[in-house]
């Protein structure tokens, strides 16, 4: 009887132990989501409200308090950028800059990134620690070298000054170099046994097993180019050869044009961002992929 009574106490104390644990447990994660939904609003509210003030009147804009949500949808503010900047001209270039940078990056990082991780040559260690040593350069401190190199190659103004500088990043030779590294080596002893040559190893055996690796690349890549402000400005002088980014900021402070619309102006950092989270969201399961990957690695 003793014993009954003992098993049955203990039984009932392990209850509530479980009982008061999954209490703990759920306030927790309620306190999380809260802490997160937090976060993710401050992060998100400046998009937001640039999203939708790219749809207000002028008496949206201009309301006290703010309103958040348009009263009237409008589209004026985008058919007068349009009518006052080529949008269709910027968009273009910034699209055709960032397509070839990122492609360019693609194959260049991997190539380097696949020497460094499964090839033996002379001078590997030296090669890999100039790209490290590469990463901890200010990127800002190579605005004028590149300027230099680019005007006595007579590139000013061109799409190639828009490109060649930001061809290959040591960033991106890093991140494949350590995602290659992780392939097994004996899957490619195999494939040269079996007389395969290093370019087809390259593409049909390492390539895939990396795309993770590529997708975040790309993102990273193409998010940098596309906002890039700092170098297309110095490298072009010719309108025609600005980039959204560019063109939208010498418009905003160009009194005959912008005149203080906020809308226009909203309107003309929506259609910027538009592309980016467009690329991220297509791209954005290899992304994740890649991070859980590294994370196991």
């Amino acid at each position: 009887m003793s014993a009954t009574t003992d098993t049955s106490v203990t039984a009932t104390a392990r209850r509530d132990g479980y009982a008061a644990r999954d209490r703990r447990t759920r306030r927790t994660r309620g306190v999380t989501y809260v802490l997160l939904g937090l976060g993710l609003l401050i992060t998100t509210a400046p998009f937001l409200w640039m999203g939708l003030s790219a749809f207000k009147t002028p008496q949206d804009l201009s309301a006290s308090p703010p309103v958040w949500i348009p009263t009237d949808w409008t589209l004026a503010n985008f058919s007068k950028l349009f009518d006052l900047l080529d949008v269709p001209r910027y968009f273009f270039n910034s699209t055709l800059v960032a397509l070839i940078v990122t492609l360019c990056n693609l194959l260049f990082c991997s190539m380097l990134g696949y020497a460094l991780a499964k090839l033996n040559f002379a001078g590997k260690k030296v090669i890999f620690g100039v790209v490290m040593g590469a990463l901890m350069v200010p990127g800002n401190l190579m605005l004028m070298p590149q300027f230099v190199m680019v005007s006595k190659m007579n590139l000013l103004d061109t799409y190639a000054a828009l490109v060649l500088p930001s061809a290959a990043g040591a960033f991106g030779v890093f991140l494949m170099r350590q995602f290659m590294s992780a392939v097994p080596d004996e899957l490619l002893e195999a494939a040269r046994v079996d007389g395969a040559r290093e370019w087809y190893i390259f593409w049909r055996i390492v390539i895939p097993q990396v795309k993770p690796a590529l997708a975040t690349l790309s993102i990273f890549v193409f998010l940098g180019s596309w906002n890039n402000f700092l170098w297309p400005l110095i490298a072009t002088n010719d309108v025609e050869k600005y980039t959204l980014p560019v063109a939208l900021a010498t418009f905003a402070t160009d009194p005959t044009k912008a005149n203080g619309s906020n809308g226009v102006l909203m309107a003309g950092a929506f259609l910027v961002v538009l592309p980016v989270l467009a690329v991220f969201i297509v791209l954005q399961r290899y992304f994740t992929q890649s991070i859980a990957t590294a994370g196991i690695k």
